[in-house]
């Protein structure tokens, strides 16, 4: 098994695409983190409903510490979601499946690899995140709280929620081999069809509940922050351990119809 991950790791980064996403992630959300602190700081925020929405400072460094868990979940995913699509667009599997025929061992070694480099992901967005948010709040004289317990328990947190869409992105990958699907998918669903999903689902009495159980909101509940229900265009989170169970079912589900699926095919 330890060679197994070893190897597949290996296929992730001796490629271009993974340090090229993680650098397009880092100056996105180093961006986005930086005008929303400033934006934030200004007192008051306009909800999905146009009303005022007042946050706390804990609130503000909780949003914009946690923003690429609500804004740059794209990058751990796609990566991840590549991970098996490439290996069939480039006829590597032969090979890959003669070194480690159990497939099986090859399915757990790319969801192990995958996490690993998703870890890498989520620390880097996280720390772009805190630099440049906690940078521009720092400049105009607010509080930081980086010398809270809780701010790195969040930021711990929001590391892990990254990584887990890395692994939710290889389970995908299983189920959808076409490259172009994943990416294009990937963008659709988080860009558009979730967060079009949870703004309306969380303006009903009852699509609050649904909408916290949809992954991009599991993925927030994990941090404990977020960027939607901040801003008042959702509804609530689930708790941190619930987020992460939801999560873990997501990529369970989807990782075992790629194995009884995709994995199960002969190669041509």
């Amino acid at each position: 098994m330890r060679a197994a991950v070893v190897a597949e790791y290996r296929k992730l980064v001796t490629t271009r695409l993974w340090w090229i996403l993680l650098l397009t992630m880092v100056v996105y959300m180093a961006f986005i983190a930086g005008a929303m602190g400033w934006v934030l700081s200004q007192g008051q925020a306009t909800s999905g409903t146009g009303d005022e929405v007042t946050l706390s400072p804990q609130e503000v460094v909780r949003t914009v510490y946690t923003i690429a868990v609500s804004l740059g979940y794209v990058f751990p995913l796609v990566v991840g979601g590549l991970s098996y699509p490439s290996e069939v667009r480039h006829s590597t599997l032969t090979p890959t499946y003669l070194s480690e025929p159990r497939r099986g061992v090859v399915l757990g070694a790319k969801l192990l690899s995958g996490g690993a480099l998703g870890l890498v992901y989520g620390l880097a967005g996280t720390l772009a995140c805190v630099a440049a948010g906690g940078g521009v709040l720092a400049l105009l004289g607010e509080p930081t709280f980086l010398g809270e317990a809780s701010t790195w328990r969040t930021l711990g947190l929001s590391t892990l929620a990254l990584a887990l869409w890395a692994l939710l992105g290889v389970a995908v990958g299983t189920v959808v081999t076409s490259q172009v699907a994943v990416v294009v998918g990937a963008l659709a669903f988080t860009q558009f069809v979730e967060p079009i999903a949870r703004v309306a689902l969380g303006q009903t009495s009852w699509g609050g509940d649904v909408a916290a159980y949809l992954p991009g909101a599991a993925g927030e509940a994990i941090s404990g922050g977020s960027f939607y229900a901040s801003s008042g265009m959702t509804g609530g989170l689930l708790t941190a351990w619930q987020g992460l169970l939801v999560m873990l079912a997501y990529v369970a589900v989807l990782s075992l119809v790629g194995r009884a699926t995709t994995l199960r095919r002969d190669i041509t």
